[in-house]
C-alpha cells in the first residue's frame, strides 16, 4: 500500500514539472492592443495676412449749432455701408491672437433739417479706421476687440454754400470671426467711431458739427 501511495506521489510531481514545458509549446495568443484615443489638436492656426469685404448699415449722429441765433440743429441718418479690409494675425498661444487692420468703407449717410432759416444738410460719405486687435481664439471660433484711429469726411451745406472737412477721430469695437475653412472666415462686428466737433464757414454763416458714427456689419476675409 506504501509502495502504491509513493508511486502516486512520484507521477503526480512529475506531471506539475512538466506542464510549464507542455504550456510553453502550444500556441500564445497575444494580449489585444488598443490605440490610443488623441488628445484634442488646433485645426487652424490664425496667423498670417488676411484680406476681405464687408456690409453693414451706418447711424450717423450730426449734432450741428449754427451762430446768428440759429441755434441747435441736430441730424440722425442712416443708411446701407460697404468697404474692404485687410490686416495681420498673430497667435502668440493657442487661445491668444493679436494683430492689426485698416479698413475702407463707403457710406450714404446725408439728410437736412431747417431752423430760424437756414436750412442745414449734414453727411459723411467714406470712413476708415487704423485698428489693433487682441482676441481669444476656441479653435476655429474667435472673439475679439478693436479700437485705434478713424477718419472720415464730414460735410455741410447751406446759404448756397458747402464746406467739408476730413476728421480724425478715435474707434472702438467688438466682434466673433468664424473660420469656414482653413482660408475663408466670416465675421460680424460692431464699431464705433467719435470725430468730434468740426468748424464750418457756408458764406458767413459759422456752422460748428460734433459727427459720430456707429456700424453694424457682416463680413468675408481670406487668410493667406
Amino acid at each position: 500500500m506504501k509502495r502504491l501511495a509513493l508511486a502516486g506521489l512520484t507521477l503526480a510531481t512529475m506531471s506539475a514539472a512538466a506542464l510549464p514545458a507542455l504550456a510553453a509549446d502550444l500556441p500564445q495568443t497575444p494580449a489585444p492592443s488598443y490605440e490610443p484615443v488623441p488628445a484634442g489638436q488646433q485645426t487652424i492656426d490664425w496667423t498670417g495676412v488676411y484680406v476681405g469685404g464687408n456690409l453693414g448699415w451706418s447711424f450717423g449722429q450730426f449734432d450741428n449749432r449754427a451762430g446768428g441765433g440759429v441755434g441747435d440743429i441736430d441730424i440722425t441718418e442712416n443708411g446701407v455701408s460697404g468697404g474692404v479690409f485687410a490686416g495681420y494675425n498673430l497667435q502668440v498661444t493657442p487661445n491668444i491672437v493679436v494683430g492689426g487692420e485698416a479698413d475702407f468703407t463707403l457710406s450714404d449717410l446725408e439728410d437736412s433739417r431747417t431752423r430760424n432759416g437756414l436750412n442745414l444738410q449734414s453727411g459723411s460719405d467714406w470712413n476708415s479706421n487704423f485698428r489693433g486687435r487682441v482676441g481669444y481664439a476656441f479653435d476655429r471660433y474667435l472673439i475679439y476687440g478693436a479700437g485705434g484711429l478713424a477718419i472720415a469726411d464730414v460735410n455741410v451745406k447751406g446759404n448756397g454754400d458747402k464746406d467739408s472737412k476730413t476728421a480724425l477721430g478715435w474707434t472702438l469695437g467688438a466682434g466673433a470671426e468664424g473660420a469656414l475653412t482653413n482660408n475663408v472666415t466670416a465675421r460680424f462686428e460692431y464699431v464705433y467711431q467719435d470725430f468730434g466737433e468740426q468748424d464750418f464757414n457756408l458764406g458767413g454763416q459759422a456752422v460748428s458739427s460734433d459727427f459720430n458714427n456707429q456700424q453694424v456689419r457682416f463680413g468675408l476675409g481670406y487668410k493667406f
